[in-house]
């Protein structure tokens, strides 16, 4: 090797060893320059379930101006009518999101002045009494809306013939909330199985036992007896266990396809499956109890007779019971449903900040309806404009509640 050559490779090695020099002295200057990198914000479907409402004006309420407010006009007097029964100091909802019932008193005292049909006067009513509030799920706007109904049954006073499912009161010594009471009950297989036998009212039979189950799901209904009268049924209280909904249960087993979980086609499977229905059926261990009904129905939640097309069921932990809510929606057929209704009942499947059930009323219109509801939308509330309680807190660019 010559001396040239020697002197070449040292060069060499020496620069070689001063740039890894530099270049290792950048990367550790990176290393303590960087900012730490903060950790990622939990998904929106992370938080818990939060309702938050945010104050808007009228002309921001998608169909405001073409809905014929007359039509829940005797909704909310009903809702009146049971508000002023209660003592002004009572906490309308949770934490009286909705104020408090002396908050009540000059609206339902307005609404007296506003004529039957006359849907000017009543717009003009709302938006002097009202402001309504965007409520979202944290930030999330849109949830499901489904229908329901009032149920239809043949039955009878006494058992016998065709007349063998029993329609139970709620047994002594059982709360209307077993689970949040902390009291453990029977299951529907058990109950069906025998196991209140002489332990509990039987108010009355019916002759179908799918026609039954169906009505443990809608919480009321209508009874058309041997002997040519009515009666109404309405809900009394629950076994305090978990609901799960027929059409679940026959997808799960592979009886019906995957997005044909109607009620039509759930009720029409299980009547043509005698032999299976009462197994699949018992999977629901939810089991209703009922009380008999005097006058008009059906009632709900809130203790008024609903209202078809007006009367909408809603999460009470969320959503007061008693306040007009706009629904901004669709039919089923797809058209858009934007109406004000009134959040008058609940339901053991109505659970979350956006949920609703729309009561479409009696019979197999209804029916049909409610059975093939299932819609995504949004609502706005409307909550007295004096309130004696602050409305929850929401984030809003236009007003911090």
């Amino acid at each position: 090797m010559t001396t040239a050559t020697t002197t070449v490779r040292s060069f060499l090695l020496r620069r070689a060893k001063a740039l890894l020099a530099v270049a290792s002295l950048a990367v550790l200057a990176g290393c303590t320059a960087a900012p730490p990198v903060p950790p990622p914000a939990p998904p929106a479907a992370a938080l818990p379930d939060r309702l938050l409402l945010t104050a808007v004006e009228f002309d921001l309420v998608p169909g405001w101006q073409d809905d014929k407010l007359a039509e829940v006009v005797p909704a909310l007097r009903r809702s009146c009518e049971h508000v002023a029964r209660l003592p002004p100091s009572q906490p309308i909802g949770q934490d009286g999101r909705g104020g408090l019932a002396g908050d009540w008193l000059a609206p339902c005292g307005a609404l007296r002045r506003v004529a039957e049909g006359d849907s000017p006067a009543a717009r003009a009513y709302f938006e002097t009494w009202f402001r309504p509030y965007r409520a979202t799920n944290n930030d999330r706007a849109e949830g499901l809306f489904t229908g329901y109904y009032e149920a239809e049954l043949r039955g009878s006073r006494h058992p016998g013939g065709p007349y063998r499912i029993p329609l139970y009161g709620r047994p002594a010594g059982l709360s209307a909330d077993p689970a949040g009471n902390g009291q453990s009950f029977y299951s529907r297989a058990e109950i069906e199985a025998g196991a209140l036998r002489g332990r509990a009212p039987e108010l009355l039979w019916v002759d179908d036992p799918v026609d039954a189950h169906i009505l443990h799901i809608q919480g009321s209904g209508r009874v058309i007896l041997d002997d040519g009268s009515a009666v109404r049924v309405g809900f009394n209280g629950s076994n305090g266990r978990n609901f799960i909904g027929l059409g679940r249960i026959l997808l799960d087993h592979g009886k019906i396809a995957t997005g044909d979980t109607t009620m039509q086609t759930v009720r029409a499977w299980l009547k043509t499956h005698p032999a299976e229905a009462p197994a699949l059926m018992a999977e629901n261990p939810r089991y209703v109890f009922f009380r008999l009904l005097q006058g008009d129905g059906p009632v709900g939640a809130s203790g008024v007779v609903l209202t078809p097309g007006r009367s909408l069921a809603v999460d009470p932990h969320f959503v007061p019971l008693g306040v007009p809510v706009w629904l901004d929606s669709k039919e089923p057929d797809g058209r858009p449903l934007r109406r004000l209704m009134m959040a008058q009942d609940a339901g053991a499947a109505i659970k979350g900040p956006i949920r609703g059930d729309v009561f479409w009323g009696g019979g197999e219109a209804a029916f049909d309806k409610a059975g093939r509801m299932k819609s995504r939308g949004s609502y706005y509330l409307l909550l007295p404009r004096q309130r004696s309680v602050p409305v929850a807190l929401a984030t809003s660019e236009a007003e911090r509640l």
